[in-house]
């Protein structure tokens, strides 16, 4: 019986850090915007990808002039 009295004290105190680790980052503002880096992330991708078009175009445009 006291083993169970004290796994009910350990978990109270667990419970306890974890409750003040969350208003803590409540207050420091870590869960302000939850919408903004979900859409930076696919809008990341795009932005890769126009710059490789234009590197591999400019390229393009600097190897047809060398042959010319």
């Amino acid at each position: 019986m006291n083993v169970i009295y004290g796994l009910l004290a350990i978990s109270i105190i667990v419970a306890l850090v974890f409750f003040v680790m969350f208003i803590l980052s409540v207050k420091k503002g870590q869960f302000d915007d939850a919408y903004t880096p979900s859409v930076r992330m696919l809008f990341d991708d795009e932005i890769v990808k126009d710059k490789t078009k234009e590197t591999k175009e400019k390229s393009k445009n600097s190897n047809t002039q060398k042959q010319s």
